[in-house]
């Protein structure tokens, strides 16, 4: 299995409401990518997280789903609404265990 694991900061301007659609199209993601066996995402709470807001993960079945993952057309229509409403950084992990 292969765990994805990114946080995202968003401009000043961005509205918890913007934020929390954003969630709801990660987390949508499940019923539309093929590989996906889970997917969380929400609000991080951290006073350590450097600006940090969102906090997403997601587990594949392996690698390979992984790299269908972000081609996807439904992946690349959230990547487009985090940008229209403000996404400035993202920082990504993945390992496999």
């Amino acid at each position: 299995m292969v765990e994805h694991m990114i946080i995202f900061k968003f401009s000043p301007e961005t509205t918890t409401e913007q934020i929390d659609e954003c969630i709801h199209r990660l987390q949508d993601l499940k019923n539309h990518v093929p590989g996906i066996i889970d997917i969380v995402a929400g609000h991080n709470f951290s006073s350590r997280s450097q600006g940090y807001e969102l906090g997403l993960t997601v587990r594949f079945e392996n690698r390979a789903a992984l790299d269908a993952y972000g081609p996807h057309p439904k992946h690349q229509e959230c990547v487009q609404f985090m940008a229209s409403v403000g996404r400035q950084d993202a920082i990504a992990v993945d390992f496999e265990f």
